[in-house]
């Protein structure tokens, strides 16, 4: 996800937590089949390094009871594409919209709160922050809630209990940035016979990122886990070649996908939480790697690259919170070695950009983008992600457009993270279902 003005990569801050459901809750889930559409809406974003998400893991266990997804949850959603998709859901009754980053990197969900109001005011307009008075369904968690109350010692769970007896959360991310707030229970009430069950998000008070997040990994308390989503995919269309351009929009689908007759899949790899490794995010979308090909030439990387170590490090995750690509230094130096050999006399000497990208170039990115080529990452089962020349490079700004791939040690990290960048023109299926990662290319900037 990409949120901070300062930032692109947004590493994942991950939970294990399983609350306990009231009886209230579990009603909810009686609603097995529904379809509804609405909007998304993007805005512009940094392309700076997203340090966001925070570096730090935290994980909760809870003995609660688990309970099956719904068995049909279909919605389809238009969204504009600049740096990360931004969907504009309804949440609270009566619904209040709020715009949300689309991370698949992260599991919290949280949104945009500021203080109460008298309920004589009108509700806000859409896209403001959430204001809880209006709403009839929002309710704070307590501090005797399992989640305020660490079970795991060897992780730190950033919350706290406030002076009202509330539980409060504080983290402080990458770039230094404090975001803070109450834990909430709220439900996303698309009609008023169709609404999610009251999902726990962070209601952030203190923060200066103006978005929230829509946390859609893997985790107990991800938007996907707890909304009992069987599977979701998105379609990124092409950015267009200057920035300020008019922005294509992009398709994002909640439930089955009518195009997914024609996708690849990879299996996604599951791990224990109890496994403990100290450099793996196990609640990531992790798929096999195999190598990239640059200009139709297959780069001498190991496949072991790809996979983790027994520490964790190297795993390759599917992040559309993050933009650009990210990747361990044996597989950053190939990259770098061969995109050097095609077009070294025209790099930037001495530019790196945001401090992880040093693949950069002042003029026209379509002689350039000839010059290097086609690049593919192969996965298992044959499937390719292909990034075309015509789009290989990012406009950064300045007249400066960069080959969108990072080294991950210059951000602390240990992973391979493909970003979403190179995920344009793609369709990207989560089937949490049957645990695959489906792909499938497409011109993502016409109604898909």
């Amino acid at each position: 996800m990409a949120l901070s003005q300062k930032t692109m990569l947004l590493i994942s801050l991950f939970f294990l937590i399983s609350p306990s459901l009231s009886a209230k809750e579990n009603k909810y889930l009686n609603n097995t089949t529904f379809s509804l559409s609405f909007p998304l809406t993007s805005s512009q974003l940094s392309l700076a390094p997203n340090t966001s998400k925070p570096l730090h893991h935290a994980s909760l266990i809870s003995n609660s009871r688990r309970i099956p997804r719904l068995t049909s949850y279909n919605q389809k959603l238009s969204f504009k594409y600049s740096m990360a998709p931004i969907v504009s859901l309804p949440i609270g009754t009566p619904p209040q919209t709020q715009q949300m980053v689309l991370d698949t990197g992260s599991q919290l969900s949280w949104i945009q709160c500021h203080k109460k109001t008298p309920k004589s005011k009108p509700p806000p307009p859409p896209m403001a922050s959430f204001d809880p008075s209006l709403s009839s369904t929002f309710s704070v968690l307590p501090c005797t809630h399992p989640i305020c109350k660490p079970r795991v010692p060897d992780f730190t769970l950033p919350t706290s209990c406030d002076q009202n007896k509330l539980c409060h959360y504080s983290y402080f991310f990458a770039d230094g940035t404090l975001a803070e707030g109450n834990l909430v229970r709220e439900k996303f009430t698309f009609s008023p016979s169709v609404s999610t069950p009251p999902l726990i998000l962070g209601c952030a008070k203190d923060t200066s990122d103006s978005k929230g997040i829509l946390g859609m990994n893997r985790g107990r308390v991800s938007f996907a886990s707890e909304a009992k989503i069987t599977k979701f995919s998105y379609c990124i269309p092409a950015r267009p070649a200057q920035t300020g351009s008019n922005l294509p929009t992009g398709t994002f689908y909640l439930g089955n996908n009518p195009n997914s007759a024609g996708f690849r899949y990879v299996d996604m790899l599951t791990f224990d939480p109890s496994q403990r490794m100290p450099n793996l995010d196990p609640l990531a979308y992790t798929v096999v790697m195999l190598g990239i090909r640059i200009g139709g030439k297959k780069l001498s990387i190991l496949p072991s690259v790809f996979r983790h170590d027994p520490s964790g490090a190297g795993q390759t995750m599917i992040d559309s919170g993050s933009e650009f690509t990210y990747f361990v230094d044996e597989a950053y130096t190939k990259v770098r070695e061969e995109i050097v050999r095609l077009v070294g006399p025209r790099l930037k000497n001495g530019y790196v950009y945001a401090g992880v990208a040093d693949m950069c170039f002042d003029g026209h990115d379509v002689e350039i983008g000839r010059l290097i080529g086609d690049m593919v990452f192969e996965f298992d089962k044959g499937v390719e992600i292909v990034t075309t020349k015509e789009q290989i490079l990012a406009d950064v700004g300045g007249g400066v457009r960069c080959v969108a791939i990072g080294q991950s040690s210059k951000l602390g990290a240990a992973s391979n993270i493909i970003g979403n960048f190179h995920q344009q023109n793609q369709w990207v299926e989560f089937d949490l279902s049957n645990r695959r990662v489906g792909f499938g290319r497409a011109d993502c900037s016409r109604s898909v």
